[in-house]
């Protein structure tokens, strides 16, 4: 019985030693989606962006404001490691009014041309489809002031890939 005793006590001895550590632990944490410190940079008449898209259908920017009249000179960067063909990214600009929902549809039929619908009257600029670790740079006009959207139009993005383009 005094074995079963010494036992039992140190067993709960054992059980209240353990989890009410007043020591704070560092969690891991996965940043899926971080952003460059600079992303949006302002010289004279021309406004560099560089957005990024990853294995995780995300752009890292929701937002580009760039001022009226200005020429843009926009870096698409994949930052993933997947092929094009399974998760490939590009950038496509589109006239004010245009529902991406519906230019989605038409991009799902465009697979020959990299989900690009061919003499689309939506898009006004857009870049050809990545794949993991490459980029692209393209130039163009802002357009005239007010709110566009962009997406990408590799199918089933457009719900998570798409943001705002505001010209100022």
């Amino acid at each position: 019985m005094k074995i079963l005793n010494l036992f039992l006590a140190i067993a709960v001895m054992t059980l209240l030693s353990c989890g009410n550590s007043t020591e704070k632990k560092e969690e891991p944490s996965i940043k899926i989606n971080q952003t460059p410190k600079e992303t949006v940079e302002k010289e004279e008449g021309v406004t560099n962006v560089i957005i990024e898209g990853n294995d995780q259908m995300r752009y890292n920017l929701k937002e580009i404001k760039v001022p009226s009249g200005d020429q843009v000179k926009l870096t698409l960067k994949h930052v993933g490691q997947l092929d094009k063909k399974v998760m490939g990214h590009n950038f496509v600009l589109l006239k004010q009014g245009v529902d991406i929902n519906e230019f989605a549809k038409k991009a799902l039929k465009a697979k020959a041309n990299d989900h690009i619908p061919v003499d689309s009257p939506d898009i006004l600029v857009h870049t050809k489809m990545l794949g993991g670790g490459e980029e692209i740079t393209i130039t163009f006009d802002a357009p005239a002031v007010g709110t566009y959207d962009f997406v990408c139009s590799f199918p089933g993005h457009v719900a998570l890939m798409n943001g705002k383009f505001i010209v100022e």
